[in-house]
């Protein structure tokens, strides 16, 4: 007797019989009830998929709702089949705004402002205060907008989408800075100095620039001055200097002076008396607008700038010995060239102390500082010399009449006291 065969049973499509909540924003969690879920492969909401489901147990899933809008039917794919449909309703929050990046800018507008909150999908307006602005929803979380120009205060921006407007958030209209001047308005290229910038705006500042160089350092003081320490220059000439802030880039015209440094080639003459009081001739380059004249320590008290490559200055009184010139303008302080401050001369003695009228026989001078010896004087009349050491010289007395004569020495230092010489007649006369 033949066997009966037994019906083959196909699995079933899942079922939903309840969804909780039935409506929401896009990321809602909904937990899903029903039959049929364990090996689930899809979730839809309107034929969007889930951003993300859990199948809890073979009755139950959660799944986050996607981007959609109305009324749509959720819907659970198994590899046997599609769900029925269950409805779940979009509903729109009001968006919220939690910060603004950055939360300041110019008043002449422009720059990119970003917002992060919450509700922003949909968004069909972002205003700053009541002026609408250009603007990105980059997604429910974050929109960038263009910050419209406005006059310098505080303005609330808000963002509007279906579900409402959100609630407004703080952002500064900081004004245009204004540079009035910089003191002083010059100085060396290697930079380094400090000046002050006066003017209006400065709060906030965020650089200080010399032409395309930024300041080494700046202190903002007040909202009305500023502190900068200058970078160096890439050459002599003017440069613009400009303040930036929230509020902007300074644009007036407001120069800096860089200056080469002085440059001394030459001074003469290059010794005098320790007493100073002489005149001396400078020479090199860059010498307009010097502020100084220094010997060795000593700073000249009357100097005259005749050129850019001249000045007359009176050495001041020194010490024997050589010391370094230079002269200093804003643009710096120049190399240094040799000066020589020389003691008065001493003759301590003359040998022999006399000869015969006719002149030409040699006298031996003996006494200290005689090495820069300009001139050997019997009376006034000047004689050849040879100088041997700083303390002895050679020199051919001239002729003359019977009778003493003061024999001097002369040199940058000064002039010797005399010591007495006496000419004599030939033996027998």
């Amino acid at each position: 007797m033949p066997h009966a065969t037994q019906p083959s049973t196909a699995a079933a499509a899942p079922v939903i019989t309840a969804s909780s909540p039935s409506s929401g924003a896009a990321g809602t969690a909904v937990t899903l009830t029903g039959t049929g879920f364990t090996t689930a492969s899809a979730v839809t909401f309107g034929g969007t998929p889930s951003a993300s489901f859990t199948v809890v147990s073979a009755t139950g899933i959660t799944a986050v709702a996607p981007a959609g809008a109305g009324t749509v039917q959720i819907t659970v794919t198994t590899p046997d089949g599609t769900s029925n449909g269950v409805g779940f309703t979009y509903t729109t929050a009001t968006p919220t705004i939690s910060s603004l990046v950055p939360n300041q800018g110019s008043a002449e507008g422009g720059n990119t402002v970003t917002l992060t909150g919450t509700g922003f999908t949909g968004a069909t307006s972002v205003r700053f205060g009541t002026v609408a602005a250009a603007f990105i929803a980059v997604s429910d979380t974050q929109a960038t907008a263009i910050a419209p120009a406005a006059p310098a205060g505080t303005v609330n921006v808000t963002i509007t989408t279906p579900g409402g407007t959100s609630a407004g958030i703080a952002y500064t209209y900081v004004a245009v800075p204004v540079l009035g001047s910089v003191a002083p308005t010059q100085g060396p290229l290697a930079g380094g100095n400090s000046l002050t910038l006066s003017g209006t705006g400065f709060t906030g500042t965020t650089s200080v620039r010399f032409g395309v160089n930024a300041a080494i350092t700046f202190t903002v003081v007040s909202a009305n001055q500023l502190t900068a320490v200058v970078p160096g220059g890439g050459g002599p000439g003017p440069v613009a200097v400009t303040v930036t802030t929230p509020g902007g880039t300074s644009s007036q015209a407001v120069a800096y002076y860089y200056l080469a440094a002085p440059v001394l080639t030459s001074v003469v003459a290059g010794s005098g008396q320790v007493g100073g009081s002489n005149a001396v001739t400078l020479t090199g380059a860059n010498f307009l607008q010097a502020t100084a004249v220094r010997f060795g320590s000593t700073a000249a008290t009357t100097f005259t700038v005749l050129s850019a490559t001249e000045i007359r200055v009176t050495a001041p009184p020194g010490v024997s010995g050589t010391v370094p010139v230079t002269v200093t303008t804003p643009g710096g302080t120049s190399n240094s060239v040799a000066y020589l401050y020389v003691g008065a001369p001493v003759v301590s003695g003359l040998v022999p102390d006399q000869g015969p009228s006719a002149g030409g026989n040699t006298v031996t001078v003996s006494g200290s500082g005689l090495t820069y010896t300009t001139q050997v004087l019997f009376g006034s009349v000047p004689a050849g010399f040879t100088v041997v050491s700083d303390t002895q010289l050679t020199t051919a007395a001239p002729p003359g009449v019977l009778g003493a004569v003061t024999v001097r020495v002369v040199t940058p230092g000064g002039t010797s006291v005399g010591v007495p010489y006496t000419r004599v007649g030939s033996p027998g006369i």
